[in-house]
């Protein structure tokens, strides 16, 4: 049986230039992918909501308390970063860091690759990262979300456990917690490579630890720990009702991560039969990377830009030891599979983001610049939008009725809101009343019929006064 070999030590301090060259070349191939990222001002209500955030956050709100998500706090503060450098008008910064991170990312897997099997996999495992990162469906390759700022935290976790920095691995397996849960997976092939070199195990976790301790200490620790660990029970397990919605779901992004990595697959499938790649690691890290897209069955394409690192490590170890022309081969595909993405990003009609862009127009003509409104629906990036505060610290419906997560199951109502916010909610909004509300359910299952309290509190003192694309405006009477 075949074994891919590691190449010589030398090979990682030979060919002088060889960052200098292939910097720049990773550089520029990662602006072109992400060319369509910045012909729309956001692709996803995660960009959304973490705007939202973020200028919530600059005029002095406090994460999990007076604005909340299910999120650790990491890629927030990113945003209330760029947004303090650059104003919050566009994500324009932000996509210029999301920029980054993927450059990053291929920078750290053409290091890995190049150490263990030479300069020229170096080069290919960055390039094919490139080209497989934008194989998806564009609102979830071209957002500048969760995932884009997890993934070179999670190589980074790799790179440091390769070269046995067992507390810089843990630190950066803690900073791919931060910017989202799922990240932690990595922590699994990183303990196993520290286990194979008897040793490091105690910096490895004090590494780990303790930016979480901090992260903990700088916001609420009790509201960290509630919205990143123990406030999700629902939003994780419970999809009854949702079962064949949900497979679809799964099995639609599945295809399309698949037609993403067509440059990726067929090296390593075929070298499954023929030969071991010596990689265990790498597919515990693609294993762990599955497991973390499977949990909470939410099959949301985003999740699956965790699988493409350790795809594509495992790709450039398979391309080693099949015949030179299967690297042209797979490169070429690559390069056509990512056209036709990007093609797909830059001319597709985004239906949502123009019903979104007409509501927040609507909702700037009815209000004042300081005023206080509700969006009842699944789309936070009106709030940012219309540049008006939100009236509460829930920026969706989500929240309020365990609609997160795409759930179209009977499981939705106030009944299966997030412990105590139904509580929390209607303090906000008798001390600092809405002038504005929004009815964005458009017959969704939490719209206000199934929803005793805000259909109370619109029939207690508020007006329809107008319709955008089935959303209802209600103004607040004198």
């Amino acid at each position: 049986m075949l074994v891919a070999q590691p190449a010589p030590a030398r090979s990682a301090v030979a060919a002088p230039g060889y960052w200098r060259r292939l910097l720049p070349l990773l550089a520029t191939l990662a602006c072109v992918t992400r060319v369509p990222s910045f012909v729309r001002p956001l692709w996803n209500p995660d960009e959304g909501y973490l705007a939202v955030q973020a200028r919530i956050l600059a005029h002095g709100g406090a994460l999990y308390q007076t604005v909340v998500d299910r999120k650790p706090p990491l890629v927030p503060w990113l945003y209330e970063g760029a947004f303090a450098l650059c104003g919050s008008g566009s994500l324009t910064p932000v996509r210029v860091l999301a920029v980054l991170a993927h450059l990053l990312t291929a920078a750290l897997l053409a290091s890995l690759a190049r150490r263990r099997w030479g300069d020229t996999a170096g080069r290919t495992a960055g390039t094919l990262y490139l080209l497989a990162s934008v194989g998806l469906n564009p609102e979830d390759a071209q957002a500048a979300g969760f995932e884009v700022f997890m993934l070179p935290c999670t190589a980074a976790a790799m790179w440091c456990a390769d070269r046995r920095r067992w507390g810089a691995a843990g630190a950066a397996v803690a900073c791919a917690f931060l910017a989202k849960q799922t990240g932690g997976a990595v922590l699994l092939p990183v303990l196993w490579l520290c286990a194979r070199q008897r040793g490091g195990t105690l910096r490895l976790l004090t590494g780990l630890v303790l930016p979480v301790l901090g992260a903990a200490a700088l916001t609420d620790p009790a509201g960290f720990l509630f919205w990143t660990v123990t406030g999700s029970g629902a939003y994780a397990t419970t999809f009854t009702g949702s079962e064949l919605h949900v497979l679809l779901r799964g099995l639609t992004n599945t295809a399309i991560l698949t037609a993403g990595c067509a440059g990726l697959l067929p090296p390593v499938l075929r070298v499954l039969r023929i030969a071991r790649t010596g990689a265990a690691d790498l597919w515990l890290w693609l294993a762990a990377s599955a497991g973390a897209v499977l949990a909470g069955f939410h099959f949301f394409g985003h999740y699956y830009l965790q699988l493409v690192p350790p795809l594509v490590l495992l790709a450039t170890a398979a391309l080693q030891i099949l015949p030179r022309e299967r690297l042209s081969a797979a490169v070429l595909t690559a390069c056509c599979s990512c056209a036709l993405f990007l093609t797909w990003g830059l001319f597709a009609p985004r239906a949502e983001l123009t019903h979104a862009q007409r509501l927040a127009h609507a909702v700037a003509d009815r209000t004042r610049p300081g005023d206080r409104v509700l969006i009842w629906g699944m789309h936070p990036e009106t709030y940012w939008l219309a540049d008006r505060a939100p009236a509460s610290r829930y920026l969706t419906a989500g929240l309020l009725t365990n609609f997160s997560g795409g759930r179209d199951g009977p499981q939705v109502g106030e009944e299966f809101a997030v412990d105590g916010a139904w509580t929390v909610f209607r303090r906000e909004t008798v001390r600092r009343p809405p002038v504005l509300i929004v009815d964005d359910s458009r017959g969704r299952p939490y719209g206000p019929a199934r929803v005793p309290t805000l259909r109370r509190l619109l029939a207690d003192g508020y007006e329809e006064t107008g319709k955008v694309d089935g959303a209802v405006l209600y103004a607040r009477m004198p």
